[in-house]
């Protein structure tokens, strides 16, 4: 009796099944190598930004936690703090209005600058590292950012060459106003969505051109009509673009929309022609972004000017926030050719905006003459100078002196919104008006073949040169307290409560806020560094009235005096500590006069607990 042999599988499907497996490895390798080869001088533009901006930061990056921006260390306080708030997104543990500032009335995010978008974006590099180590990694980040999406627009809409595109996102990137913006004002440096609105906006305008097209059968040109499909598309990732940049930063958003607006119908007024082709699909695609984006944007907007702590006015001075007219043609102080000097011409080490320098205004000047394409150029000068003459404020200031000559600026003074954005920070719309007229000089000059090849890409190169900027000064902080960075303040306040430092946080003094910041914003604070209103009700406000035992304590921190402590401050400070629902109320050693204010605690709450390197009182 016999019995047929078993027969293997036929390996014939696997063997295919693998060998496919290894061509589409192969092909997959190939066509990356491929893109990589392709864009090999867009990535080594980026690398180089990125170098340039961690070079410009590089004091901050040895220790963030221990390192701060030398020139502007209170608010980069405020926005670490903002940014351990954001944070807390991701633990399910957020609103607009927060309740981990000013307690018990708490702090409306949308009307400060609390950069939302990217403060979640980064939430867990700020839960798993620190606040601090964000704040570093977004100041440079801006600054490559910004600089690398100019470029692309400039390279990809505008066709420039590479050489020209690099130098022009650059200066936008690295400028003057930019890299003194960097001294803590993230929400003014994260600028990378801008050049996407404008491609956004330039896509949306030629969909709604309406050019002539093929020749019908009596000779004449057909319209085309506008590209809906194109146009919807447009508006809708427009409606994206100003959503996000609402949650990042309002005022560019402000700056960026006052320049396109300028330069649209500066460019309308030079091509008539095309503005009645593209005029009615233009504005309906704009008026399609503008209702895609209320819909995301109507409530937190209506938030921000009428809701809950919530302001509808500017607080800031615009006599006091204009821009001098010497410092146009000055070189900022914090570039290679500037002077310490020249700071007297601006309100502080943030506000370097309109420090361009006479060469590179002079350069500037010239390459709009010569660059070609004139209705760009056009547009762009008319926005320049609308721009640059919004930014001298009310009244026109020459070398710190104020000449009585009123300024544009007056015309739009006292405005909704307007007076929300600081004059002198529309000097900013300047770096890429000026960056798009070098890039077409440039552009033009290397596609000749005569002197001018060589002769502007010089010039260009020469008056950059001085205002190249040089690394941010940084120093040391202290050490947040073992008392916080330990976890122990769980001792004496529950999470979510309120824990009052001595001395209270005040927008001069915010360094207590650090110490929520280092909890990851686990507790509140009363008082505090913000925008708010003054009081319940009140008028716009940087921060808020001290309570009685507050000043108190302020006073004894700065005097070092001992009061005279009675029933009636007693009852104070058990009044104070209910309003402000303070579990409790801590002091370090390192508080100036610690003693005087231990002294002081001690006959207002009684006895103190020593919780590792702080003293505590249950209230």
């Amino acid at each position: 009796m016999s019995s047929a042999a078993p027969t293997a599988p036929d390996a014939a499907p696997e063997q295919a099944f693998r060998l496919a497996d290894q061509v589409n490895r192969r092909t997959r390798a190939t066509r990356l190598l491929a893109a990589v080869r392709r864009h090999r001088p867009d990535l080594l533009t980026a690398l180089i930004f990125a170098v340039l901006a961690g070079w410009l930061t590089h004091g901050l990056w040895p220790d963030p936690g221990g390192r701060v921006l030398a020139l502007n260390p209170e608010d980069q306080t405020l926005y670490e703090w903002f940014l351990a708030v954001d944070a807390r997104a991701l633990l399910g543990d957020f609103d607009l209005l927060t309740d981990r500032l000013n307690a018990p009335d708490g702090v409306n995010l949308m009307a400060n600058t609390t950069v939302i978008a990217l403060g979640i974006l980064f939430a867990p590099v700020t839960l798993l590292l620190g606040a601090p180590v964000t704040f570093a990694l977004l100041a440079a980040a801006n600054l490559a950012g910004t600089a690398l999406a100019w470029y692309l627009l400039f390279h990809r809409t505008l066709r420039a060459r590479r050489v020209a595109a690099a130098l022009g996102g650059g200066l936008c990137g690295f400028g003057p106003g930019m890299v003194s913006q960097t001294n803590s004002h993230l929400h003014m440096t994260a600028q990378w969505l801008v050049p996407v609105i404008v491609w956004l906006v330039v896509r949306l305008l030629r969909a709604s051109d309406q050019g002539p097209g093929a020749p019908d059968g009596t000779g004449r040109a057909r319209a085309t009509g506008p590209d809906r499909r194109r146009l919807f598309t447009s508006a809708a990732g427009l409606a994206g673009a100003v959503t996000a940049q609402v949650f990042i930063g309002e005022e560019v958003l402000f700056l960026a929309a006052i320049t396109l607006l300028v330069m649209a119908i500066s460019y309308a007024v030079a091509d008539r022609d095309l503005a009645r082709r593209a005029l009615p699909g233009f504005v309906g695609g704009l008026a399609i972004a503008a209702g895609l984006a209320l819909l995301v944007l109507a409530y937190p907007l209506w938030f921000q000017f009428a809701g809950p702590q919530g302001v509808a006015d500017g607080m800031f001075t615009p006599a006091y926030f204009s821009a001098d007219l010497s410092s146009w043609w000055t070189l900022s102080p914090l570039s290679v050719a500037g002077s310490d000097e020249s700071a007297r011409l601006t309100t502080g080490p943030a506000e370097y905006n309109t420090f361009l320098g006479w060469p590179l205004l002079l350069v500037a000047a010239v390459c709009a003459i010569w660059a070609g394409r004139r209705r760009l150029v056009f547009a762009c000068v008319v926005a320049g100078l609308v721009m640059g003459a919004l930014s001298l404020g009310p009244e026109v200031v020459l070398g710190g002196t104020r000449t009585a000559i009123p300024g544009p600026y007056a015309l739009i003074g006292g405005l909704p919104v307007v007076d929300g954005a600081l004059p002198m920070r529309f000097a900013l719309a300047l770096l890429p008006i000026v960056a798009t007229l070098l890039v077409l000089a440039v552009d033009r000059a290397l596609r000749s073949s005569g002197r001018a090849r060589r002769l502007v890409p010089l010039a260009v190169g020469v008056a950059l040169l001085p205002i190249f900027p040089t690394p941010l000064p940084t120093a040391g902080r202290p050490a947040v307290p073992e008392f916080i960075s330990g976890g122990h303040w769980r001792q004496c306040v529950p999470p979510g409560g309120v824990l009052v430092p001595v001395p209270l946080p005040t927008p001069k003094e915010p360094w207590p806020m650090r110490w929520a910041t280092a909890a990851d914003a686990g507790f509140g604070l009363p008082e505090g560094f913000f925008i708010g209103p003054y009081g319940r009700g009140g008028t716009a406000a940087m921060g808020t009235f001290k309570q009685p035992t507050s000043a108190l304590l302020a006073d004894v921190a700065k005097r070092g005096d001992q009061p005279a402590i009675g029933d009636e401050q007693r009852r104070q400070a058990a009044r104070d500590a209910d309003f402000w629902g303070a579990s409790c109320v801590a002091l370090t050693d390192d508080a100036p006069h610690s003693e005087a204010l231990r002294a002081t605690l001690e006959q207002l709450y009684g006895p103190a607990t020593r919780i590792a390197d702080a003293w505590t009182w249950r209230v």
